[in-house]
């Protein structure tokens, strides 16, 4: 059975399963327009989770083929897998922002030897060891997960209000865990009349309690230099600032607070920042420094493709580390070292 919650005010989530994934599910949110419903998101691309959806869905009084639209929070597989067949079975329009849907089209593009091979290269520049990108190198497939998602067919463009008859939803551009995550404030009173302003379907950029990963997703063919922890640090201020009474996010529970849940995130990343600098004493390459940092489970437990998150992350914060002129980039250094100013 669909868990379906009413949230009031013509707004309802339905959970819908992620496969063997500790977070256990997406919260897929039905927005009632004059139009018909709108999904925000819509859950990983497996025939579990759509069935799942589509009963969710029926039990809100609706289907697959009544969804009017469908916005996408952000890119990854478990908020944008099922928007392609929920655009079969209706014809919505489907909206997510430019700058993840750039990385739609490159990885709809790649072929699968291509990206893992580039997958490959950036972590041997990283420092890790052969026994980590090897896999990758020697891998045999016609396709990886995440590799067909959907095309939007519009941009959602942040600041303005979204094209949702009968409501104000407007955009929110939020990147760091995505460079094109968006949250969307519903600036409409709350239904239990809650102090604050409006509800905010936040994605993965704030959730109760998970810090949200910082991830990095570049163009192969850009040199361009990203901070996305940056990024990350100033769309969190942003949505602080918007005091909505309740924030709706894709993951756990909904949940009230946003400036003191802003305010631990930004404090957990700046005593990180911390510690960093003290671990960099001695130059260490990305990977090194990630083996040394503290994550949900001791190094060696960490599966392969965390320890591959776990390294970006580790370079997102030494990129963020080098702009704000605390850290710098040995000299020489091959693979390339970082050391504490």
């Amino acid at each position: 059975m669909a868990q379906v919650h009413d949230h009031g005010g013509g707004v309802t989530s339905v959970q819908v399963p992620i496969p063997d994934n500790p977070l256990g599910h997406t919260l897929v949110y039905v927005v009632d327009t004059d139009r018909g419903p709108v999904l925000i998101d819509t859950g990983w691309d497996d025939p579990a989770s759509w069935d799942t959806l589509a009963d969710g869905l029926a039990a809100c009084g609706t289907a697959p083929a009544e969804i009017h639209g469908v916005v996408i929070t952000h890119h990854h597989p478990d908020h944008h897998g099922l928007s392609g067949r929920v655009r079969e079975a209706s014809g919505a329009w489907l909206a997510m922002h430019a700058a993840d849907a750039a990385v739609v089209r490159r990885t709809r593009t790649a072929r699968p030897e291509r990206w893992l091979s580039y997958m490959a290269a950036k972590l041997t520049a990283a420092g890790a060891p052969d026994d980590h990108t090897g896999p990758l190198r020697t891998a045999r497939t016609s396709r990886l997960p995440g590799l067909s998602p959907a095309l939007p067919d519009r941009d959602i463009t942040p600041g303005e209000l979204l094209p949702l008859p009968g409501r104000r939803l407007r955009a929110v551009w939020t990147p760091g865990h995505t460079p094109g995550h968006v949250c969307l404030h519903l600036e409409e009173e709350h239904p239990a009349r809650l102090p604050g302003h409006g509800r905010l379907f936040s994605g993965d950029h704030l959730l109760p309690g998970i810090t949200p990963h910082i991830g990095l997703y570049e163009d192969p063919d850009d040199t361009t230099v990203t901070d996305p922890l940056g990024d990350y640090l100033d769309s969190l201020e942003r949505v602080a600032r918007l005091a909505p009474a309740e924030i709706l996010p894709a993951h756990q529970h909904p949940f009230t607070g946003a400036p003191e849940r802003v305010g631990g995130l930004l404090a957990h990343h700046e005593h990180r920042l911390t510690d960093l600098l003290a671990l960099l004493t001695t130059p260490l390459t990305p990977w090194q420094l990630a083996t040394r940092m503290t994550w949900n489970r001791p190094w060696p437990q960490l599966p392969h493709a965390s320890r591959t998150i776990a390294v970006a992350e580790a370079e997102a914060h030494l990129r963020h580390l080098v702009k704000r002129g605390r850290a710098e980039a040995v000299a020489g250094s091959e693979p390339t070292a970082y050391r504490a100013l």
